[in-house]
């Protein structure tokens, strides 16, 4: 049975992977992390403010904020355990940071984007596609609770149709009557984020 270990298990994503691990049959919930959270509980183990309690576990799943999931993720690695990242808003350089971390040392670390089978073949359709388009554009729609923009799952398509002949890879600049109306620019290509309550995760990519 693989011990596994919660880092943001009081949030709304860390609830449910707590809820999933502890209804499994081959994995055993064996620290739930939450520095704002310290004392409620999570699937019924306690959190704890403490990251050492992570040291239980074979691997952790880092369901967190970006400002502070590198700083974690450099405890897991002194720890010695594995780790799954769903974390939102990776870019290459973090990526890159998080690659020179976990270069050394028992512990491996897996950054996933989208734990949805339909988000990462949407995602590997796009790249397929985006040799034959040189214009494309990532609109992503979420609930007005999500803390970053854009998503994760937007920031790794526009960064996967980007890296697809980036010679040819433009935008279409008009003149907007409002800051921000045409959207970020993400490696060439142009990505908008919509928050609204009640909303559920939406992304599509334009060519």
């Amino acid at each position: 049975m693989t011990r596994v270990a919660v880092s943001g298990a009081a949030g709304r994503m860390g609830r449910l992977v707590c809820a999933a691990v502890a209804d499994a049959d081959d994995l055993e919930l064996s620290a739930c992390y939450g520095p704002a959270a310290a004392n409620e509980t999570a699937a019924g183990v306690s959190v704890s403010a403490d990251p050492a309690v992570v040291a239980a576990a074979e691997v952790v799943v880092e369901f967190t904020r970006p400002d502070v999931v590198l700083g974690n993720l450099a405890w897991w690695h002194r720890l010695g355990v594995h780790a799954v990242v769903g974390t939102s808003g990776f870019d290459a350089d973090r990526v890159e940071q998080v690659r020179e971390l976990w270069g050394d040392g028992p512990g491996r670390c897996l950054i996933v984007p989208n734990f949805a089978v339909g988000a990462v073949l949407a995602m590997r359709l796009a790249e397929i596609a985006a040799p034959f388009f040189p214009v494309a554009e990532v609109v992503e729609m979420h609930h007005d609770a999500k803390a970053d923009a854009p998503s994760g799952t937007a920031l790794a398509t526009a960064q996967r149709i980007g890296a697809v002949a980036p010679e040819q890879r433009r935008t279409v600049d008009g003149v907007p009557s409002a800051l921000g109306a045409l959207g970020a620019e993400v490696a060439g290509v142009r990505v908008h984020s919509v928050r609204l309550p009640g909303m559920v995760a939406h992304q599509e990519v334009l060519f």
